[in-house]
Formats: structure tokens, C-alpha cells, sequence
């Protein structure tokens, strides 16, 4: 719009310059001409005093044409193109308008001699559209041009800014680390600063909480395993059947407490560490180990494991494959039919499911499965956080926990899955 209304201002002044310099050119033929008309007029042979017209040397467009008249308006001279209509009476010395045409006036000999000069307003007016033309046209060419450029400069100065606006976009609640800003304009990387001193403060007081968690879980231990052994020499000593019976009911709550100690430590393991490493490994190896050490604990040898005969690589920790596993596994014993098989499966292209036999899981109680503290309907069995751990794990390894009831191809039981390695890693057997 500045540009726009200074090229406007612009064309009214060249319109008034313009104007003035055809006035004066208006003013200096006249000048010019009057002398030069006295001497023709007064030269004449035997006083004669009739009409003259200059006839042209060659033909041209008469721009500038004029009339010589005497004090009575006898005209005495006239250019060859002059149209006496468009001339009106003499009113005196000066500048004049008519409809058609701008006129310029001159006297001599006491006013016995009057030139008028006149110049047509329609070339007037279209040598100043012309001028008003070459003006405009190069700035409706230039503010496009210009705001294409000016797009494109801010653009390539703000690529930096978008890049820092997409990382605080993509990353998930869990990822603390800082945001790089080293590429920021200088307005804005005060900013970034203080954001990451920001995050950074959250993450000291985060680690603070699951070092805490941690720490409390594991000093848990001794005591508690001191607290099940004094509970267990109290029934072998007593003889009293319901002091016996009340020794194993402290038992089983201290070995509830005991687990519930545990899986507090795999949560502040999910939700702290490093879970995707620099190098890879074998996931068929640490399933092997994880499902080999429960069936040595579970004797109705429930769990089948189902492995690819070639390796199916991956960089996810092993320690934390291994409590993915184990509490996917657990949950399935505890929840699922006791007659049938619990069925581990890895696939070639690195997904891990775990499905059992049981009941169908209502979807309104599926969706909320995978929250803290969250039990199925089985008589509230269970910490009801296993499956948090295994959900926490499998978004900070870059995947998700998958639920499903029921099994797909059944009408019953119940499946989780979750993504351990990048697809194409390795082939299964044909």
C-alpha cells in the first residue's frame, strides 16, 4: 500500500510537471512567434492586410497550431493546420481553456497584433498517460516480484525457527533431552535458552522422583525378605494351626509387598533409562533366557515360545526386552485360562506377541488396560501396573503396546504385541 500510494503521489506530480511544461512551450512559440509574424505582416507589399496560411513544408502532425489576428480579429496569419472553431475571441494577454484546448495569448504594437497559440488537451492528456503508464507498470511487476522475494528471505531466515517449532511439535512427554538451538536467530535463541534450562530443571526433579521410587523399592528388600523368613519360622515353630495359618497370611501379603517393591523398580527402569542402545543384539537370545527362567519357576509348563530360525536384530536393551517380557508373560499366566498355553511368539520382522486363552476383554476396559494401576475384572489380581511398564518401554523404544480380545481368528482370550525391531531385520523360516 506504500508503494502503491508513493507511485500514486508520484503520478500526480509528473501530471502537474508535465502540465507546466507544456504551458511553458505554449508560452515560448508564442513569444517566438509574435516577432516573426510582425515582420511578415508589416512587410507586406502595399499594405496588404489579407488572410495568410503557411502551407507545410512537409506533411506532419501540427501539435502546436496558432492564429495571427489584428485589434478588430481579422485573422492575418494562421499555421497550415489551425482551426479558426477552436480559437475563441481574444480576451486578452495570458493563459486560456477551452473544452478542447489549452491556449496561450500575446500582444504587440499596442495591441494592434494578437497571436494565439494553442495545444490540443488530447495529446496533452495522452503524453501524460503514457509517462503515468511507464510509471505503474514496472511497480505492479516490481510488488509481486517483491513479495515473492520477501516471502522467500523470510522464509529461508525463519528455516531455523521452524525446525526448533517442529522439534517441540514431534517429540513425545517423556523425551527431556535438550532442543537444539544453535541455528536460531539471535531474537529467539534467549528463548530456547531459558526453555532448555527449563526442561533440564524438569528432568533433574523427574529423576529426583524415579531415583526416589527406585532407591525406596530396592532398600525394600532386605527387610522384606527378612519379614518373610520371620514369617515363615513362625510357622514351622508354632503348633497352634491358627497362628500358623495367620504366619502365612503375613507371608503372602509380605510377597505381594515384595512384587509390588519390584515392579516399581521396572517402572522407574521404563520411565529413566536408556532403553535403545548403540549396538544391536539378538532379541531371539534374550527371550530365550527370560522364557527359560520362567518355566523353571512355572512347573505346569504353560509357555511356548515360538522363535525365527535367523536372527532378528535389534538395538532395544536387553534388560528391558527382558521385563517387557516377563511382565507381558506374568500377566497372561494370571489372567488367562489355567488349561491352556500361554503362546510367546517372535516374528521375523521383530514383533513380539503374547496371547492366552480366557474370557473377551470389553473394549471399554481394554482402552484403559495399559494404565497405572489399572486391573482387569478377575478379582482384582495382580498390581495393575505390568502392563504400564510394558507400555512405557514400548514407546520409549519408539513403538506402542498393541491389545487385543479377542485373540484375531478366535472367539476368545486375549493378545498383546509390541514392535522390537525394525521390519526387514531378518526372515522367517518357509
Amino acid at each position: 500500500m506504500v508503494w502503491i500510494a508513493a507511485a500514486w503521489a508520484t503520478a500526480v506530480l509528473l501530471r502537474h510537471e508535465i502540465e507546466e511544461v507544456f504551458d511553458s512551450s505554449l508560452q515560448e512559440t508564442a513569444q517566438r512567434l509574435l516577432p516573426l509574424a510582425v515582420l511578415d505582416i508589416v512587410g507586406r507589399e502595399d499594405g496588404d492586410t489579407a488572410s495568410q496560411r503557411l502551407g507545410a513544408v512537409r506533411s506532419h502532425d501540427e501539435l502546436f497550431t496558432y492564429v495571427v489576428r489584428d485589434d478588430k480579429g481579422k485573422v492575418l496569419l494562421r499555421s497550415h493546420a489551425a482551426d479558426l472553431s477552436t480559437f475563441p475571441p481574444y480576451t486578452g494577454a495570458g493563459f486560456g481553456r477551452t473544452a478542447t484546448h489549452r491556449l496561450y495569448s500575446e500582444e504587440a504594437l499596442q495591441g494592434t497584433i494578437r497571436i494565439t497559440v494553442a495545444k490540443s488537451l488530447a495529446h496533452q492528456d495522452a503524453v501524460i498517460r503514457e509517462m503515468q503508464m511507464g510509471l505503474g507498470l514496472p511497480v505492479l511487476l516490481v510488488i509481486p516480484t517483491a513479495f515473492a522475494a520477501v516471502a522467500f528471505a523470510v522464509r529461508q531466515s525463519t528455516r531455523s525457527l521452524r525446525a526448533f517449532r517442529d522439534q517441540l511439535e514431534t517429540r513425545s512427554e517423556k523425551d527431556l533431552a535438550p532442543v537444539a538451538s544453535g541455528d536460531l536467530p539471535s531474537e529467539v535463541a534467549p528463548m530456547a535458552a531459558s526453555m532448555n534450562a527449563l526442561i533440564e530443571r524438569l528432568r533433574a526433579a523427574f529423576e529426583a522422583e524415579r531415583s526416589l521410587t527406585a532407591n525406596t523399592a530396592h532398600e525394600l528388600r532386605t527387610p522384606l525378605a527378612g519379614a518373610i523368613a520371620q514369617a515363615q519360622r513362625i510357622r514351622k515353630e508354632t503348633a497352634e494351626p491358627q497362628t500358623a495359618q495367620r504366619g502365612a497370611d503375613i507371608e503372602a501379603t509380605l510377597k505381594r509387598l515384595t512384587a509390588r517393591a519390584e515392579r516399581l523398580m521396572q517402572l522407574a527402569r521404563a520411565e529413566g533409562g536408556r532403553l535403545n542402545l548403540d549396538r544391536e543384539s539378538d532379541l531371539r537370545d534374550t527371550l530365550d533366557v527370560v522364557i527359560g527362567d520362567m518355566r523353571r519357576n512355572e512347573s505346569t509348563g504353560r509357555i511356548l515360545l515360538r522363535l525365527p530360525d535367523t536372527p532378528v536384530m535389534s538395538a532395544a536393551d536387553p534388560d528391558a526386552v527382558g521385563i517387557l517380557c516377563r511382565n507381558l508373560v506374568e500377566n497372561a499366566l494370571r489372567h488367562g485360562s489355567r488349561s491352556s498355553p500361554v503362546e510367546v511368539a517372535l516374528s521375523s520382522n521383530g514383533l513380539m506377541t503374547v496371547s492366552n486363552d480366557g474370557p473377551v476383554v470389553p473394549a471399554e476396559t481394554l482402552a484403559r488396560l495399559a494404565d497405572r494401576f489399572e486391573r482387569s475384572g478377575a478379582a482384582g489380581r495382580g498390581n495393575g501396573i505390568g502392563l504400564s511398564i510394558v507400555s512405557t518401554i514400548a514407546d520409549r523404544m519408539g513403538g506402542a503396546l498393541t491389545l487385543r480380545s479377542p485373540r484375531p481368528g478366535c472367539q476368545t482370550g486375549f493378545e498383546a504385541s509390541v514392535p522390537l525391531a525394525s521390519a526387514g531385520t531378518a526372515e522367517t523360516r518357509t
